[in-house]
């Protein structure tokens, strides 16, 4: 049976060998609670002022803009409630405890977002069918203050956001909004200089919406990745099999599998035949095994199963559904 996964590696010799561990810490770099929970408290703060500037203004651009301010704290409760469920230990239950929680929340936000956008595409359609009247200067203003806040927390969720896809998410959330702001003021000066061009506003909504896709597709198929057990673009399983079939008494690597738990926990497992000698005499060929997927491939979780003339199908990943 196997052990509960952990924040450190484990190496697990199973059938006929021994078990062995030896610890490696793998904390995840996470951003301060604290500094989520601020973050949101402003959001909530701006969505009001953005929706009544861009009711008041009639700004279709300013809204949208407003209801992705509102979606960035929607994005950081549950970014919050999941790193917060991705600290809890692992259970009997739920063995691996709950760190794909981060993944869950990264597509659902991304999701939110996806739809959020296509809503404002077609919002952007009806308005250049059906033009109306906008009050620049208040447009501007509105999205300046809201530039202002998004600024700042862009800088607070930053830190992490590369190594955790769940707070990339939330920082994708907050930078989209900002280049949002950016837009809706730069298209509120094109107005307030040339009246007529209340085209602007549906036109940056449409560029907008078709940017926030690309990016928050991006993150659903990835974090789907994850959740559909793929092995990660790196290392490679070709990659892992050529280097421990080089290793001394190792005769062939078979029935693989390497999958991320989450961005930060890569497992690997496999049988590996030896050399006709006794299994007994494993533990030093798991040590060297253990230490050479952690320290060349970032492979934290082993289970290996060492066998000798067992196994008939000898392909690095199983061929058929039945051994």
């Amino acid at each position: 049976m196997h052990a509960p996964a952990h924040d450190h590696s484990h190496g697990h010799a199973h059938g006929h060998g021994h078990s062995h561990a030896h610890g490696h810490s793998h904390a995840p770099p996470g951003v301060p609670r604290k500094r989520l929970l601020q973050a949101m408290l402003i959001s909530l703060c701006i969505t009001a002022a953005q929706i009544t500037g861009g009711i008041i203004s009639g700004s279709l651009a300013l809204l949208s803009d407003a209801l992705h301010t509102a979606t960035d704290a929607l994005a950081l409760v549950i970014s919050y409630f999941a790193l917060r469920l991705g600290d809890k230990d692992s259970t009997t239950s739920f063995t691996f405890g709950l760190k794909r929680a981060e993944i869950m929340a990264a597509v659902l936000n991304s999701g939110v977002l996806i739809g959020l956008s296509l809503w404002l595409l077609y919002e952007a359609v009806m308005r250049f069918i059906h033009p109306e009247p906008i009050e620049p200067g208040l447009m501007a203003v509105v999205a300046f203050i809201g530039l202002s806040a998004n600024i700042v927390m862009a800088v607070m969720l930053q830190k992490g956001s590369k190594e955790n896809l769940n707070m990339r998410s939330a920082y994708l959330h907050v930078l989209s909004d900002a280049i949002v702001s950016v837009c809706v003021i730069a298209g509120g000066i094109i107005i307030l200089i040339w009246e007529s061009a209340t085209w602007v506003d549906p036109l940056l909504t449409v560029l907008i919406s078709l940017w926030l896709i690309k990016a928050s597709w991006a993150i659903v198929w990835h974090a789907s990745k994850i959740l559909m057990m793929a092995a990660p673009d790196s290392p490679t399983l070709e990659e892992i099999g050529a280097a421990l079939g080089d290793m001394d008494g190792v005769c062939n690597v078979h029935h693989a599998h390497l999958w991320a738990l989450n961005e930060q926990n890569v497992h690997f497992e496999a049988h590996v035949e030896v050399e006709d000698r006794l299994i007994s005499q494993t533990t030093d060929l798991l040590n060297r095994i253990e230490a050479t997927l952690h320290d060349h491939f970032g492979v934290n979780h082993v289970t290996i199963q060492f066998e000798s003339g067992r196994c008939e199908e000898k392909h690095l990943v199983h061929q058929r559904d039945t051994e």
